[in-house]
């Protein structure tokens, strides 16, 4: 005796089974429609994916580590201290010497900017 489904014919079925393959199989892409996939910008819109280059995310990630949160907002000096307790390495320390002294930072992305390597603007 052959089982099948009672509720459905043997095309439905098939069509249902075909439709959960890519997530039973795992085949790329099998979860999302073609319908379901995000359209490109247009042309009055910005591009999508904006990235930092891999480098200078890698150099300022680095520069980050070393800035303790408990010191921003903060001076040079609160910096620096803040830099010495994480033991920063010497280019690091450096860079924080070339600071602005009398400026008050929020973020990360200020200091980075205010040390001529990039933009202190947000991006999405």
């Amino acid at each position: 005796m052959e089982r099948g489904s009672s509720k459905h014919s043997a095309r439905v079925d098939q069509e249902m089974k075909q439709e959960v393959l890519g997530t039973v199989q795992g085949v790329a892409g099998g979860r999302a429609e073609e319908w379901k996939m995000a359209e490109p910008s247009g042309e009055d819109q910005p591009e999508v994916t904006r990235t930092v280059e891999a480098e200078a995310a890698n150099d300022l990630s680095r520069f980050g580590r070393y800035i303790g949160r408990s010191a921003l907002p903060g001076d040079r000096d609160a910096l620096r201290r803040s830099a010495e307790a994480l033991e920063a390495p010497d280019d690091i320390l450096a860079d924080l010497r070339a600071l602005p002294d009398d400026v008050v930072f929020h973020t990360v992305t200020e200091i980075w900017a205010a040390l001529g390597r990039g933009s202190a603007e947000r991006r999405p």
